[in-house]
């Protein structure tokens, strides 16, 4: 399913919405281009899991955990030139635990991540009067539930997006 959030506080609250769904050991991919929301959706789901210090990208860090209801462990990818980084990082300990894995660029990393995932796509909302212009403050959120435990959440899932502004006919969950 795809949702049109208008400005950084409501991407925060869908993915805030979205956190009250997920459990120990989830995995949410976190893809767009740059500037297009991901850490806002990180600190959205960090919010929504009770984190309370401030939720910073980890871009130069490629990890940063915090405490909350659960573990929040965040990685950004970015940065990283060789798949064996990650694994330097100690990012298989990392995903899978007692905590919710946020990864920031996750989509370069298919072949690595586990089959149950969210997936969040994030882009700019173009302007339909003018193609080649985005809209400053709106983004294009897509959520695509996969694995056996994502699709029994996927109601779930939409009953959350019914909340924010559908998009029809575009993405599934």
């Amino acid at each position: 399913m795809k949702v049109r959030t208008h400005g950084a506080a409501q991407t925060r609250a869908l993915a805030g919405a979205l956190a009250e769904l997920l459990r120990a050991g989830d995995v949410v991919v976190l893809a767009g281009p740059l500037g297009s929301g991901k850490t806002v959706f990180a600190q959205g789901v960090a919010a929504g899991l009770g984190v309370v210090e401030p939720v910073v990208s980890p871009t130069f860090t490629i990890v940063r955990e915090y405490e909350g209801r659960l573990p929040v462990v965040h990685v950004d990818v970015y940065r990283l030139d060789r798949l064996q980084e990650l694994h330097d990082v100690g990012f298989d300990e990392l995903v899978g635990g007692e905590a919710v894995t946020l990864i920031e660029w996750g989509d370069v990393l298919e072949t690595v991540l586990p089959s149950d995932r969210l997936e969040v796509q994030l882009e700019p909302a173009v302007d339909a009067a003018d193609p080649l212009g985005a809209l400053d403050d709106e983004r294009l959120v897509t959520l695509v539930a996969l694995g056996p435990s994502w699709q029994r959440r996927a109601p779930s899932v939409a009953a959350v997006l019914e909340r924010f502004e559908l998009v029809s006919g575009e993405g599934t969950t």
